[in-house]
């Protein structure tokens, strides 16, 4: 990006960026100077808006997990409606696959940003657990109203579901075979029913 350029959104601009290199790289490749290459700015606007390259992560991570919660909270009021396979498809392919890969990677790879991430929106809120929590509402939702039987755990359904994606996410890519897959998988277990343990 040409010098003097003015940036809409820096913060978003640099998280992007971050995402293309894990994407690309692997989160072991991030360094503050590899982030702003890859967004074409000077180093210092990075440290312009955040204390330090840690700080920069940390902000990563609360906005990605933030961004796939806003995605997970409507997935209960969808219950009665379309088809089970469908809701849980269309509301776990909701965030880009190469954000899910971003977060998904970066936290395999620093496991103490989920605490980070919690302190700052939750418990049970870093990654992908908002998803799984959403999940598991939905399905019990669908249980009430007759749409799964009685016995379906829910709890090892929505497990499986999210681990799906978080396993696609992280190694399969972000294509549209990456979304045909998860789509095809999330439907057979939707469909196969897990039945509870006793």
């Amino acid at each position: 990006m040409p010098r003097g350029v003015p940036i809409a959104e820096p913060r978003q601009h640099l998280f992007a960026a971050a995402e293309r290199l894990i994407a690309t790289a692997g989160p072991s490749q991030l360094t503050s100077r590899a982030v702003t290459g890859e967004a074409g700015v000077a180093t210092g606007l990075l440290f312009a808006h955040f204390a330090n390259f840690d700080d920069f992560l940390v902000g990563y991570a609360v906005d990605r997990s933030f961004q796939i919660a806003g995605t997970a909270a409507g997935l209960s009021a969808r219950a009665g409606t379309g088809t089970i396979a469908e809701n849980l498809s269309e509301t776990m392919l909701a965030t880009p696959l190469i954000t899910l890969r971003g977060v998904t990677r970066l936290m395999a790879c620093r496991p103490a940003l989920a605490a980070d991430v919690e302190a700052v929106l939750g418990t049970g809120s870093a990654a992908l657990q908002s998803l799984e929590r959403a999940a598991v509402d939905y399905l019990d939702a669908e249980r009430r109203l007759g749409r799964l039987p009685a016995g379906v755990d829910t709890e090892s359904l929505a497990l499986a579901v999210v681990g799906v994606l978080h396993r696609v996410a992280i190694i399969d890519g972000t294509d549209a075979e990456a979304h045909a897959r998860i789509e095809h998988t999330v439907t057979a277990l939707a469909e196969g029913f897990p039945a509870a343990t006793s």
